[in-house]
C-alpha cells in the first residue's frame, strides 16, 4: 500500500503544491522548503528523472501531464536525464537548514546531486 505525508492540505491542493514544488527543483536545480515537503517533492522528482532517462513518447507524455512548464519538461528530457544516464535513483539530495523563524518550522534545501 502507498503512504503519503497530507501536508495539511486537501487532496487537489497537497498534489498542484508538489507538482508546483517538482517543476521549480527541476527548473532551478535547488528549492528551499520544509523538510517534509522536500521528501515528498524528492519521491516525485525522482519518478520524474526516472521517466526521463527512458525517454520515449510514453514517457515524455507521461511528464508533461505532472509538470507545469514545457520548457521543463524538455530541459529534462534533453539535459538533466543523460546526466544521470548511469546512475540508479538517488538524483535528489535534502539538506536540513534549521528552523524558520516565525514560526519555527524545520527548513530544507532540496537539490540535484
Amino acid at each position: 500500500m502507498a503512504t503519503y505525508r497530507k501536508l495539511g492540505r486537501e487532496t487537489a491542493h497537497r498534489n498542484l503544491m508538489l507538482r508546483n514544488l517538482v517543476t521549480d527543483l527541476l527548473r532551478n536545480g535547488r528549492i528551499e522548503t520544509t523538510v517534509t515537503r522536500a521528501k515528498e517533492t524528492k519521491r516525485m522528482a525522482e519518478k520524474m528523472i526516472t521517466l526521463g532517462k527512458r525517454g520515449d513518447l510514453h514517457a515524455r507524455r507521461q511528464v508533461l501531464a505532472y509538470v507545469m512548464d514545457e520548457t521543463v519538461v524538455n530541459n529534462l528530457f534533453t539535459e538533466i536525464a543523460p546526466k544521470y544516464a548511469e546512475r540508479n535513483g538517488g538524483y535528489t539530495r535534502i539538506i536540513k537548514k534549521g528552523p524558520r523563524k516565525g514560526d519555527a518550522a524545520e527548513m530544507a534545501f532540496i537539490e540535484l546531486v
